[in-house]
């Protein structure tokens, strides 16, 4: 097994390498680390929003941009800003918008990755003679029996693997994730180590596109809204809802009816009901059906034993087995119930570390 950090085929000095800089701790360190291992570097910030439109108000896009180029300067390599904002509206935001209008609950962090930086930034990279990518994702890109892997980080808290789950597995012979085998406390010390002018930067949180409005405002925004009826698993009518995309199953806030808690534990699109139980056991399920699968081994390795799983970030793995419908389309059974599992996210399955696959739920 051969981690891709250390390069076979190819002296570092000869690979050029074109890091994604965000402007936070992790993706410098990770420009950093290349820089000190002899990497020829570019260092690329992704405009993916602007700070001008009322679509992204609060989010940090100017002091994001700013942060990634003096860290660039401070290690000494070439720095540009790539502007990505209408491909990102498109693919990202309005992905998002979509989805939730058909009633489901998307990842727009798992659609940016595929789209924007494994995609677009991956694709102008290779055209202006880039050997590799990389990123400040706790996650590892292995090389394996002579396939691609990746692999879980090293830091279990801080694994993002989960996000990685709908890359092209042909473009992770090109991927460098130098953090990946370093815990976020390790980054961070490395960071001071460096002398990076962001070195204290606090982690971002949440989509930045939303900044800090409430995300169900955010949503009433731009999905107008449709008054229904809130009803009980018996069909029970309770009250009025303002739009049944504005919820997300295993939700308890929000919902404002006495007598409570509720949760929401589904949605009928075709009646415009909201469906609610005061029993938090009636979210979980033993059995998730599962499309659109991003396979990341060959369909003969695809008869699995024992797999674990995940239907959200941070998660811990679920024992699982898989029974496999289709190509596309797999049926994961829990060994336990799972709470709360939601159409339009991702379940990406795991064998040990390794990421096997993902596919939406349905």
């Amino acid at each position: 097994m051969e981690t891709l950090f250390s390069i076979s085929g190819m002296t570092k000095k000869k690979a050029k390498v074109f890091v994604a800089m965000s402007g936070g701790v992790d993706s410098s360190v990770a420009a950093a680390l290349l820089k000190k291992g002899g990497f020829d570097m570019v260092g690329i910030y992704m405009k993916c929003w602007n700070a001008d439109d009322p679509l992204y108000r609060g989010c940090t896009s100017v002091d994001d941009e700013r942060s990634a180029r003096l860290a660039a300067a401070h290690l000494g390599i070439p720095f540009y800003t790539w502007n990505f904002i209408k491909e990102y509206r498109e693919r990202v935001v309005e992905y998002l918008l979509e989805g939730y209008q058909k009633g489901i609950t998307p990842n727009p962090d798992v659609a940016c990755n595929k789209e924007i930086k494994f995609g677009l930034f991956f694709e102008k990279a290779m055209i202006l003679g880039a050997d590799f990518v990389a990123t400040g994702h706790y996650a590892r890109v292995e090389h394996t029996d002579g396939r691609m892997s990746i692999l879980a980080g090293k830091d279990k808290n801080k694994d993002q693997s989960y996000f990685l789950s709908f890359v092209k597995p042909e473009v992770l012979s090109r991927v460098l994730f130098p953090v990946g085998d370093h815990t976020k406390e390790e980054v961070r010390t490395m960071a001071r180590k460096f002398g990076l002018p962001n070195a204290e930067r606090k982690s971002s949180q949440g989509i930045c596109f939303v900044g800090k409005v409430d995300f169900r405002k955010f949503l009433m925004r731009y999905i107008p809204s449709q008054t229904g009826d809130i009803v009980d698993i018996s069909g029970n009518t309770l009250g009025k809802h303002e739009g049944v995309f504005y919820y997300t199953i295993g939700q308890r806030k929000g919902i404002r009816l006495s007598g409570g808690p509720y949760y929401v534990i589904g949605k009928d699109m075709e009646q415009n009901l909201l469906v609610v139980s005061k029993d938090e056991k009636d979210l979980y399920k033993k059995e998730v059906k599962v499309r659109d699968i991003n396979w990341f081994v060959s369909p003969s390795e695809r008869s699995f034993g024992n797999v674990a799983a995940r239907i959200r970030y941070r998660q811990p793995f679920a024992r699982s087995t898989l029974h496999i419908d289709s190509g596309d389309k797999v049926c994961i059974i829990f060994e336990a119930p799972q709470r709360a599992i939601t159409p339009g996210q991702i379940a990406v399955i795991y064998r040990g570390d390794q990421l096997l696959g993902a596919g939406v739920i349905e």
